[in-house]
This record gives C-alpha cells, sequence and structure tokens, in this order.
C-alpha cells in the first residue's frame, strides 16, 4: 500500500498536479457598489477597493471637492475604450459597463444567495463601417499589485496597519505566481461571433494580452485558455533555484478586457456578462517556514513595498484628479 501510495505521488508530480494552484484573479459578483459617496443618489462605490487620490491633488483644492476624489473598483467605474480608428462621440457614447443583477434561480448559479449574483454588463458599440476594430474594457484606475487593506471610517480612507500589501488580492491580483497555466473566464454570450481577450501583467511590467474563445454561443459557459508552452513532464523543465530573502514574491494582475470585431462582422451593438476570471498556475515559490524572521530585522520588502505603492499611487492618481474636476465643471440640470 506504501509503495502503491508513493508510485501515485510521483504520478502526480510528473503530471504538474501537485504544484499548481487555482485562485480568483477577479470576481465581478464581489464588486457591486456597496457604499454612496458624494453626491451620489445611490451607491456608488465599493468599500474594499476605495483609494483616495487628495493627497496627489495637493493641497489647491477645497475640502469638497477633495472629498470627492475617491474610486473604486466598483463595476460601474469601469469604461470602455474603443480603438482609437472607432472612436467617434457616439460610437464611445454607446460603449459603457453596467452594475447587471441576475434572475433569482439563474443558471448556472442556484443555491447561491442573492448577494453573489451581480455581474459585470458589457455595452460595445463599434462602428458600422466594415473595418476590423477592438475595444477595451479597463478598470478606473491601474490596479496597484501593493496596497495595504483599508476601513471607511466617516468618509475617511484609513490604512490597516500590518497588512503587508494584499488590498486587490484576487480583486485584480494574484501573488506568487510562476508559470501560468490556464485561464479560465465565466462569461454569457448571446451568439455574436466577437472574439474575447484578457490583458495581464506581470511584476516586470511584461503585459500579455490573452485570446480566450468567441461569444458565439447562448447562455452561460466558462472558457478557457490552455497556455501551448506550459511544460507537463518534470524532467523537460529547467530546473533553477531562485534566492529567497528579500525577493519579493512574483505575481499577476489584471489589466483589462478586449472584445475584437473583425471586418466581416456586423457592426453596432455588443451586449456580454462577465462574472469572473480564475488562473491555474504554478507557484513561483514553496511556503517555507524560516527560523529567522528576516523581514523583522531588515525591513527591505516593506521599504520596497512602500516605494511601489506611493510610485503607482501618483501615476494613477493624476487621472483621477483630472477626472474629479471636469466633472465639477460639467453642466448640472436645475432640479424643479
Amino acid at each position: 500500500m506504501k509503495k502503491l501510495c508513493i508510485l501515485i505521488a510521483i504520478v502526480l508530480l510528473a503530471a504538474g498536479g501537485v504544484f499548481a494552484d487555482k485562485s480568483v484573479l477577479i470576481d465581478f459578483s464581489q464588486l457591486a457598489a456597496d457604499v454612496k459617496l458624494g453626491d451620489a443618489e445611490k451607491n456608488n462605490e465599493h468599500t474594499a477597493t476605495l483609494v483616495d487620490f487628495a493627497d496627489v491633488a495637493g493641497s489647491s483644492y477645497d475640502e469638497e471637492v477633495r472629498k470627492a476624489m475617491k474610486t473604486s473598483l466598483a463595476i460601474e467605474n469601469w469604461y470602455v475604450q474603443l480603438a482609437s480608428s472607432s472612436r467617434t462621440v457616439d460610437n464611445q457614447a454607446l460603449s459603457y459597463t453596467k452594475e447587471s443583477r441576475l434572475k433569482a434561480g439563474a443558471k448556472p448559479f442556484q443555491g447561491e444567495d442573492m448577494a453573489s449574483k451581480t455581474v459585470m454588463g458589457v455595452r460595445v458599440h463599434f462602428p458600422l463601417a466594415m473595418y476590423n476594430s477592438y475595444a477595451l474594457v479597463l478598470p478606473p484606475f491601474e490596479i496597484p499589485a501593493y496596497s495595504n487593506k483599508t476601513e471607511l471610517r466617516q468618509d475617511q480612507i484609513v490604512e490597516v496597519e500590518g497588512d503587508g500589501g494584499t488590498k486587490f488580492n484576487n480583486f485584480g491580483v494574484v501573488k506568487n505566481v510562476g508559470v501560468l497555466k490556464t485561464v479560465h473566464v465565466t462569461a454569457y454570450g448571446s451568439n455574436f461571433p466577437n472574439g474575447f481577450g484578457v490583458i495581464v501583467k506581470d511584476q516586470d511590467e511584461n503585459e500579455q494580452t490573452i485570446f480566450i474563445d468567441y461569444l458565439e454561443f447562448d447562455g452561460w459557459r466558462t472558457l478557457e485558455w490552455n497556455n501551448p508552452n506550459y511544460i507537463t513532464e518534470v524532467r523537460n523543465r529547467e530546473v533553477r533555484k531562485f534566492p529567497l530573502y528579500p525577493h519579493s514574491e512574483p505575481h499577476l494582475k489584471l489589466v483589462g478586457l478586449i472584445f475584437y470585431r473583425d471586418s466581416m462582422q456586423q457592426g453596432g451593438d455588443i451586449v456580454t456578462y462577465i462574472k469572473d476570471i480564475k488562473v491555474t498556475y504554478d507557484k513561483a515559490l514553496l511556503e517555507t517556514q524560516r527560523d529567522i524572521e528576516d523581514e523583522a530585522i531588515w525591513g527591505i520588502l516593506t521599504a520596497r513595498y512602500e516605494a511601489r505603492k506611493a510610485a503607482e499611487l501618483k501615476r494613477l492618481g493624476n487621472l483621477q484628479v483630472l477626472r474629479t474636476l471636469e466633472k465639477q465643471k460639467m453642466h448640472k440640470e436645475q432640479q424643479d
């Protein structure tokens, strides 16, 4: 019996089954707006992913404007950006995301509570002319890989001490990713022939666009991409040792979604829904127990995380400030 167990373990190791992990990269059913900020009439932000850009704006703006400089990964904050050749005013205005709630008992989510029945609805209005095009669905800001969890206290975003940069874990970020094996997307099709893909980025800023599948089906389906370069045979892999501390663990983060339109396909509207994106991957490093708390002594990773977080906040914050100011300048209809 013992020999049989050893044999099974060897077979699983050779097949890659032992070291492949599966994680949720992002689940839009967890990104429903749950708090009302600013002058919104209904919930418009997602508490767990709130980011405050007021510090980037400086001190020249009054307190009311600074309070409005908060945004999150709430579904309706995501936006559609058409290819430059398709970005007319009408096409862009008719391309957007919507928080979409399913009917009770909707397949394949029967038995789940209603809180998990919110998905991202996407409308893209492609040009009617016959030429190739694409549309990106992007978050309101580049999702930070390193950011501490926060809490909302009386309209103030307060950072949780000692979190270690896990705020966006599974909200667009997966840590300790080595070789990517598969990507699974739960999507709703309505027989549109358009292609669909996912754009991801690693810790070295290497961006990869992964074509998943076509949306030419009806109802919910789990679309799957398998890495053609994934080596399942251990003996054929390049085996190397990596230094541990103070090297930080690699990660994978979501940049956005992409929809393709071929010149021979009919233009106009496409409408689809996305529930979640999951990834299967090899761990970059095995989680090991060490005799010494390296970080408590040296603090190298903490300093590095803080520097990256500040750089990311500054880079994505300037755009958010400009958007907030633009909203303030827009004409508002007078209420009777």
